[in-house]
């Protein structure tokens, strides 16, 4: 099959795509035919240096898949061949998504949403499934609470926007002025420039903060917290200030494969409360492209690889 591998670390150049042996799926495991491989940050920042993940003797990026299973191993109840599925297999394992064929157990993937094309569908897993466990299982988001959700239109931040409004939450999100429109779209009560202005300047009484950006905006985001408001960040645990009080929570959280929180994921696209947006669509064999479009950190949404 083919399937994208870095030869070395480094650039986005070091993505080269090979002819390698397909994978058997083992005790309850599905083999899923690729039809497209959604495009995240962590794809690129481990590409740069191998970091976090548990590589294969190939080491191969990418997690988001949808697709079709094309054959199932024993034990599995749940899938049949012909199903289509979407899911984030294996992280912070290696999936090798960027590939014709992905092995997955079973119970990582579930039905592809019916009303979103694959390419939508692959877009959403690994940022929905961060934005579902931060905001529903770790900060238990309730309806009228206040939450700022931090690069609104990027990949996590979009769909967090939305979520958060299913929960019934008052959501304010910091975009640059050209984006403010997608984020009302989105269902955003409030958007700030975060160019134009110190978010802590026009913002105040927050219970939940996403921070999709870490460094100085984690400790900047105590500032607007209320007693007992929840901090979730996301790049990682350096960026959890250490001083937090009033009865503050603030904690790193690293996403994981969710077969409800994707099941709970497709339910809301399927009541019209949750839409992915795909900046970009390229070929598998230009997946170093995508990821250099990706480090710009200019991206509307998601970038996503057609495959199959």
């Amino acid at each position: 099959m083919r399937a994208v591998v870095v030869e070395r670390w480094g650039g986005p150049e070091n993505l080269v795509e090979r002819e390698v042996e397909r994978p058997e799926p083992g005790l309850n495991e599905v083999l899923v035919r690729v039809h497209a491989a959604g495009v995240n940050p962590v794809d690129w920042k481990t590409r740069a240096g191998g970091a976090l993940i548990e590589w294969g003797a190939v080491p191969a990026v990418g997690w988001d898949v949808s697709g079709t299973v094309e054959t199932v191993g024993p034990g599995v109840g749940v899938l049949r061949p012909g199903d289509e599925v979407f899911g984030m297999p294996l992280f912070p394992r290696q999936a090798g998504a960027y590939a014709e064929y992905v092995v997955a157990p079973a119970r990582h993937l579930a039905p592809k949403p019916a009303s979103l094309t694959h390419v939508e569908a692959a877009a959403l897993p690994l940022a929905a499934l961060t934005a579902w466990q931060a905001l529903v299982d770790t900060a238990d988001v309730r309806p009228g609470e206040r939450v700022l959700v931090h690069a609104a239109a990027g990949g996590v931040g979009h769909l967090a926007v939305q979520i958060a409004k299913a929960r019934g939450a008052y959501v304010i999100g910091t975009a640059s002025a050209g984006k403010h429109g997608l984020v009302r779209e989105l269902g955003a009560d409030e958007v700030v420039d975060y160019r134009a202005v110190r978010f802590e300047d026009v913002v105040s009484d927050i219970d939940v903060v996403l921070d999709g950006l870490g460094g100085e905006t984690a400790e900047r985001s105590l500032r607007v917290l209320r007693a007992g408001g929840r901090l979730i960040t996301l790049p990682g645990p350096d960026d959890v200030p250490a001083a937090v009080e009033d009865g503050v929570r603030a904690v790193w959280m690293l996403v994981e494969p969710d077969h409800l929180g994707l099941r709970e994921i497709a339910a809301l696209v399927e009541r019209g409360a949750l839409r992915p947006v795909v900046d970009t669509v390229v070929p598998l064999a230009q997946a170093a492209k995508a990821h250099e479009i990706g480090e710009r950190g200019r991206t509307t949404g998601k970038i996503v690889l057609t495959v199959a």
